[in-house]
C-alpha cells in the first residue's frame, strides 16, 4: 500500500465499478447463509421426500451408519456432517477467492480502484491464508459427492409404489430438477483448477506416448469447463439452493411435485 494512498474507493472511473461487488457479497451470503440455516435445521426430513434427497442432506450418514446416533450430539444436524467437505472445496476455490477477496476484504474491489491497506499481508504462505492451500484435498472429496449425487439422481427415478410394497420408474419435476444440480455441480467441480493441473501438470511433452496424449485431450475438456469457471461456480451455487429449498417445500406438502410420467 502506498503512503500517498487517496483512500478507500478513490479512483477516476466513472462507471458503476461497486455493483459488482455489491452484488458478489448479496450473492454469496444468500447462497452460503441459506445453505448455513438449512444445516442446522437439525431434521433430515425437510430435506428428503419419496426418492428425492436434498444435496444439503447427502449422503445420510445417519441412515447409513446409525451407530453414529447415540455418538453425535443432537444438536449436530446430518447436514452439518457433510457440508464441510464441499464447504471446504468451495470456500477455497481459486474464483471464489478471487470474488470475496475483492468483494468482502476490498483487495481491491475493482480493477484501478483503491482497497483496503493490508501492510502486513504475506501472502498464503502464513495462517489463515495457507488453509488455502487445502483446497486440492477438498477438490478429491468434491469429485466423490459427484458420484453420490448422482446415484441419488438415478434414485429419483424410482417412486414408492401406492401399496408401499416396492417402487415404479416416474419421472417428477423433482427429479429434473435434481438432475440440473448434478449437471451444475459437475461442471463447476470438473472444471476445478486443481483437477485441471492433476491432468494435465507436470508433463513436458503431451506427444510423447498414448497416455500423454490421452491426458492432453482429457485435460483440453476439462480446460472447456475451466474457462467458465465462474458461470458454473454461481449456477451450482444457486442449483443447491434451489434442490434444497424444492425438496424442502415439497416435504412440507406447501408445493406439490407433479409427475410428468
Amino acid at each position: 500500500m502506498q503512503e500517498n494512498s487517496l483512500g478507500l474507493g478513490a479512483t477516476e472511473r466513472k462507471d458503476l465499478w461497486w455493483l459488482g461487488p455489491v452484488l458478489t457479497v448479496a450473492g454469496l451470503s444468500l447462497g452460503f447463509g441459506y445453505l448455513t440455516w438449512a444445516a442446522f435445521l437439525g431434521d433430515p426430513a425437510h430435506g428428503h421426500w419419496g426418492p428425492y434427497l436434498s444435496p444439503v442432506y447427502s449422503p445420510p450418514l445417519l441412515e447409513w451408519f446409525p451407530s453414529l446416533t447415540g455418538i453425535v450430539p443432537h444438536w449436530v444436524s446430518p447436514a452439518l456432517l457433510i457440508l464441510w467437505a464441499p464447504g471446504g472445496f468451495r470456500a477455497t476455490c481459486y474464483y471464489y477467492r478471487k470474488a470475496y477477496y475483492r468483494a468482502a476484504f476490498m483487495t481491491p474491489p475493482a480493477c484501478a480502484v483503491e482497497g483496503v491497506p493490508y501492510k502486513d499481508y504475506k501472502g498464503e504462505k502464513y495462517f489463515p491464508f495457507i488453509l488455502q492451500n487445502a483446497h486440492r484435498f477438498f477438490m478429491y472429496l468434491a469429485v466423490g459427492f459427484i458420484a453420490i449425487l448422482l446415484y441419488d439422481f438415478y434414485k429419483a427415478f424410482w417412486f414408492p409404489t401406492a401399496d408401499g410394497s416396492g417402487t415404479q420408474f416416474g419421472v417428477g419435476v423433482g427429479t429434473l430438477v435434481m438432475g440440473i444440480n448434478c449437471v451444475f455441480l459437475s461442471n463447476y467441480t470438473l472444471g476445478c483448477h486443481s483437477l485441471r493441473h492433476l491432468i494435465g501438470g507436470k508433463i513436458d511433452c503431451f506427444s510423447c506416448n498414448q497416455f500423454t496424449r490421452a491426458r492432453y485431450k482429457l485435460w483440453g475438456k476439462v480446460t472447456i469447463l475451466n474457462e467458465n469457471h465462474m458461470l458454473w461456480a454461481w449456477c451450482s451455487l444457486s442449483s443447491v439452493v434451489f434442490t434444497d429449498f424444492y425438496i424442502r417445500m415439497v416435504a412440507n406438502g406447501i408445493f406439490t411435485d407433479f409427475r410428468i410420467f
